[in-house]
Formats: structure tokens, C-alpha cells, sequence
């Protein structure tokens, strides 16, 4: 089943991106015509109302991210949806919607703050999250105005302000921001490597069809060396990332299993973002820095997503207090 919806992602993104060369922007604008056939397709809300599991979710995350399609799936379908249904607050039943995380003091009976660099806030209802030391408060807020601010590779990113009553707001255990932030960790893994594909992809085909010296330029010994680092790294952060899945599939994002994968996901591919962004540049020489050209959008983009729901660092860290804190590091290490 994961291949035909790989291949019907696939050729759904490969459609959007053919139909928007050179029209990529800062801000990347909304694709609505590219929502309106994922809407159709069932797949904007795969894991809500189709039932499907992480494994699925990360098929259609991974392939739109190789085709840098300008749409938010994942805010949607993983954070945005399970959030407000954690709630049980309402939310509509199709279209765009997105998730703003701040941390807040809940005293003198209001929940006030600003959630920063929130993905996508004008797109859809934000659903917030605002964590205060012994609970996480959600809401729905309406969209926040767009003002023109963009990460890295171009998708729009903006600050939301809330002032609520405390009982405007639904109470939830701590728990469930800490599931939000992996679930999102996670979300931004499968991402990366989806434009880590893409950007593989491209590079193989560049040095196979750039010659130089009267030879392709994938003859030579010193780009093939670059080329086997450059897929080296891209599978070690596929294999995280798949560990990371799995793991939600069999235990759920709330488990410690899932905990621990998703950490180590997220540092894998995190330390692999300069290398492999950096060789496939390199590779491609002059060419590939222009936002026209769809390297760009695949190494900003994942450069952008790699501080989002934790930074490299962070989750590194909190990996080795995971290790100190193990009764055997080892068991840690080894999954057990």
C-alpha cells in the first residue's frame, strides 16, 4: 500500500512543482490549487479521519517535501488535528490549519504570550499550545495577519499573540505538549529527509550530465568520493528516521520509545544537514544557489527545519541525559 501512495504523492508533488518553475518566492505563497487535489485525494488529513499510521503520514510528508510543495500537511494532519482532538475542541472539517507553541505563566487567571515563529499563521486557524509548569493550555485562535516574514527555504513563518481567560481555554497533563514537540521533531525529520532525496537525486544527475575535461564530471575519483559521503549520510538519516517511525507506530508518539527515537532522529539528521547540503552546493557548483532552481528549496528548506521542534543541540543534549539517567547505557543505546 505505501508504494501506490508513494507514487500517487509522488506524481501529485512532481505536477505542483512542474507548475510553479520559477514562481518560488520569500514568502513561498500558499499552493491552494495543490491543497485542493491533496484534500481530494484524502490525504491533508490521513491520520484523523483516514485512520492511517505514522508510516503512511511519512510517505506523503516525505514525497511533498522532495517537491517542495508549499502546503502545511504536516501542521495539519499531525499537530494541528491530534491537538484540537486531544481537546475536544472543533475545528473545521477541511482546509488548512496550524499549531503555535509558547510557553507561558498562568497566573492571575489568563493565559497571555506570544508563540514564535509559528508555521504558516495565516493559511488556516491556529491551534495553540501554551505550556505553563503543570499543564498545557490549547485553544483555537483565528488566522494571524501575514506580514511577510519567511525561514530559510521561503515557507511563511510569523509570530501570534493571544490574550485569553483561563476559561477560554481547555487544561491538558503536561504530556500532551511534550507528544506535540515530538510529534513535530519527528514530522521535521521525515521532512528533511524528503529534501535530502531530492537533493541527492538531483546531484547524481547533474554530475552525470555536467563534463568537464571532456569527461562527466561523475567519472572523476574525488566526486565520487563526495557522492558516496553525500548518500552515506542521507541513509544514516533515513534509518534514524525509520527507527523513529516504527516506533510510533508499535507504541505511539506519547511512549518513551518513540521519546528516545525521535531524539536520535532528530540529532542524526540534524548533524547531517550542513554535510549534505554543503556537497550537493558544491557539486552543483554556481547553478544550484538560485532560488529558481530546485536545490535551493530542498537544502534551505531542510536547513530551516532542522532548528524547529528542538534544535540539533538541544535534542543532543537531552539524549545524553537520557543515557546518564539509564540504569545500563547500554539497553539505551541498543533499544532495549
Amino acid at each position: 500500500m505505501n508504494d501506490e501512495l508513494r507514487a500517487l504523492v509522488d506524481e501529485i508533488g512532481r505536477q505542483s512543482y512542474d507548475a510553479h518553475v520559477g514562481r518560488h518566492g520569500l514568502p513561498d505563497p500558499f499552493d491552494a490549487d495543490l491543497w485542493r487535489v491533496l484534500e481530494t485525494s484524502g490525504l491533508t488529513r490521513l491520520t484523523g479521519e483516514q485512520g492511517a499510521d505514522p508510516a503512511e503520514a511519512a510517505v506523503v510528508l516525505g514525497e511533498l517535501a522532495r517537491w517542495a510543495a508549499a502546503v502545511p500537511v504536516a501542521e495539519t494532519d499531525v499537530l494541528a488535528t491530534w491537538l484540537a482532538a486531544q481537546a475536544g475542541l472543533d475545528v473545521p472539517a477541511d482546509g488548512p490549519m496550524t499549531v503555535a507553541i509558547a510557553e507561558v505563566d498562568a497566573g492571575a487567571g489568563r493565559i497571555d504570550g506570544v508563540a514564535h515563529d509559528v508555521p504558516w499563521p495565516a493559511v488556516g486557524p491556529v491551534v495553540l499550545a501554551a505550556r505553563s509548569a503543570d499543564a498545557t493550555h490549547v485553544a483555537v485562535l483565528p488566522p494571524a495577519p501575514a506580514d511577510g516574514t519567511a525561514n530559510l527555504g521561503g515557507e511563511p513563518r510569523g509570530d501570534v499573540a493571544f490574550d485569553l481567560a483561563a476559561d477560554d481555554v481547555v487544561r491538558l497533563p503536561v504530556a500532551v505538549a511534550d507528544e506535540l514537540a515530538r510529534r513535530g521533531a519527528w514530522a521535521r525529520c521525515v521532512q528533511i529527509v524528503g529534501a535530502f532525496d531530492a537533493a541527492v537525486a538531483l546531484t547524481v544527475s547533474h554530475v552525470g550530465e555536467r563534463k568537464q575535461f571532456g569527461r562527466a564530471l561523475d567519472a572523476f575519483q574525488a566526486v565520487q568520493h563526495s557522492l558516496a559521503t553525500l548518500v552515506g549520510d542521507v541513509e544514516r538519516s533515513r534509518a534514524a528516521t525509520t527507527l523513529a517511525t516504527y516506533a510510533a507506530v508499535d507504541h505511539g508518539f506519547g511512549s518513551a520509545q518513540a521519546d528516545y527515537a525521535v531524539t536520535a532522529a532528530k540529532v542524526a539528521v540534524g548533524r547531517a544537514v550542513g554535510p549534505v547540503t554543503t556537497i550537493a552546493h558544491q557539486l552543483h557548483g554556481a547553478i544550484g544557489v538560485t532560488i529558481e532552481h530546485q536545490l535551493w528549496l530542498a537544502t534551505m528548506r531542510a536547513r530551516s527545519w532542522a532548528d524547529e521542534f528542538g534544535t540539533t543541540g538541544w535534542h543532543a543534549t537531552r539524549l545524553g541525559r537520557m543515557a546518564l539517567a539509564a540504569d545500563d547505557p547500554w539497553d539505551l543505546v541498543v533499544g532495549r
